[in-house]
């Protein structure tokens, strides 16, 4: 998840509108929704200030989680059932 995303889900699990954060955080509403769709980047003052207002750590904002990252990409789990584990792994390692 992105910066923008994570901001947004904290601020909707706060149950704050986008006028609310804004307000409480003292930045434009215009602003926040840039942020929200990552059109901008916030800078690490407005970071600070947003999770102070959420009531959560910068880093919680700042996190960037790949949803679905556990999970195998299937033509790869195809593969290694087509050649094997120990192929699959020599094949991969050749691979730029």
């Amino acid at each position: 998840m992105s910066t923008g995303n994570n901001i947004r889900k904290y601020r909707e699990l706060k149950n704050f509108s986008k006028e609310d954060l804004a307000m409480k955080a003292r930045i434009g509403v215009h602003t926040l929704e840039s942020y929200e769709t990552d059109e901008r980047i916030p800078e690490l003052d407005t970071i600070l200030k947003i999770s102070t207002v959420l009531d959560i750590p910068a880093s919680e904002l700042l996190e960037n989680h790949e949803e679905n990252s556990s999970e195998m990409d299937e033509e790869l789990q195809n593969l290694i059932q087509e050649i094997g584990v120990k192929r699959s792994k020599l094949l991969l390692k050749k691979s730029p």
